[in-house]
């Protein structure tokens, strides 16, 4: 934007990622569209100067950005738009901010694609068994009939169950869509119709617990979902299903989870875990039907651009005055990861 009404922006704290985040060429349109007052990412607002950030209508925030209290908000009086690089805005935003007219933007739905496509990658070789079948031919180095040993093995009309028809359950759902698989989903926010639409059948969630020979869990993680899965519901699984858990560890019960792998019961594929980082002890590193990532399923290295390239083009619409395509309202807190 040319000309008096060019914005002020700061950024702040994206300290571990910043070369990937934000390479060159986001920072050349930033310039092209804002006076950016800072060369670099803010890391402790008490450290900027009160003349700095009384200028300042967009901030541009990503990863550990500090919650944004009245005592932050009173030194820029002129912000209007929250722009976040990054998911989940929960960890600093306050009810402050939409008391004060200032929108909020995430890039949640660019993080979504990486995830989704985690997933996606985790059901294919779920269906094959590839995990647990890997280990076995490490240990016998012979071919045979595979199929002996996994009963169920491949992925014509399996079924596979989606818990959580968010951004990345909806992509989930749109990516296995072509497939032979018969897809089953659960949400009390979606409607048949809905559900429909994305290829899948709308059922409760017990009922898609018994059905799905793989779960793929999509819920945010909220105290009315924490636990979800409890010791009963993982015993709706059929012996042989697969849990993948991209979401969050807390909506699982951890010890009951740890039993049933134990038993060799079910499988999992799990990128996070409650708590976040197992125990040294854990069995869950060492279980043959287990499948353990360290929480990489989202926006990685360069795929963290796409973060970026949505924030900035969500500041481009602001300046133009259009829509916004991905705010976030005070109300979406009580849904929303």
């Amino acid at each position: 934007m040319t000309g008096p009404a060019r914005p002020a922006l700061a950024h702040a704290r994206w300290t571990v990622v910043t070369g990937d985040l934000f390479t060159d060429r986001h920072h050349r349109r930033l310039a092209e569209l804002c006076t950016v007052v800072g060369p670099d990412p803010i890391g402790d607002f008490r450290e900027v100067d009160d003349a700095v950030l009384d200028a300042v209508e967009i901030l541009l925030t990503s990863w550990g950005v500090p919650p944004l209290k009245p005592s932050i908000l009173d030194r820029m009086p002129k912000l209007r738009l929250v722009a976040h690089a990054a998911g989940t805005v929960k960890d600093f935003v306050t009810d402050e901010l939409w008391d004060r007219d200032i929108r909020v933007t995430s890039a949640a739905a660019a993080n979504a694609v990486p995830v989704a496509e985690y997933t996606v990658a985790a059901v294919f070789f779920s269906g094959k068994q590839v995990f647990r079948l890997q280990q076995a031919y490490r240990q016998h180095r012979a071919l045979r009939l595979w199929s002996d040993d996994a009963p169920g093995l491949g992925n014509f009309g399996t079924t596979v169950g989606v818990v959580g028809a968010s951004r990345i359950g909806r992509r989930v759902l749109e990516l296995l869509a072509p497939y032979d698989f018969e897809l089953l989903v659960t949400d009390p926010y979606l409607d048949d119709q809905e559900a429909a639409a994305l290829g899948a059948e709308r059922v409760e969630l017990d009922d898609l617990l018994r059905r799905s020979r793989i779960v793929t869990l999509h819920a945010p993680s909220l105290p009315e979902t924490r636990n979800l899965l409890d010791r009963r519901r993982l015993g709706l699984l059929a012996d042989g299903a697969t849990l993948i858990n991209t979401a969050r560890g807390a909506l699982v019960d951890h010890d009951a989870l740890t039993d049933e792998l134990v038993a060799g019961r079910i499988d999992a594929v799990l990128d996070v875990t409650a708590p976040e980082i197992l125990p040294a002890d854990s069995p869950l590193y060492e279980l043959p039907n287990v499948f353990l990532t360290p929480h990489i399923a989202g926006s990685q290295g360069a795929e963290t651009q796409r973060m970026a390239d949505l924030a900035i083009d969500e500041i481009e619409r602001y300046i133009r005055g259009e829509p916004l395509h991905h705010e976030v309202r005070r109300d979406d807190l009580d849904r929303i990861a």
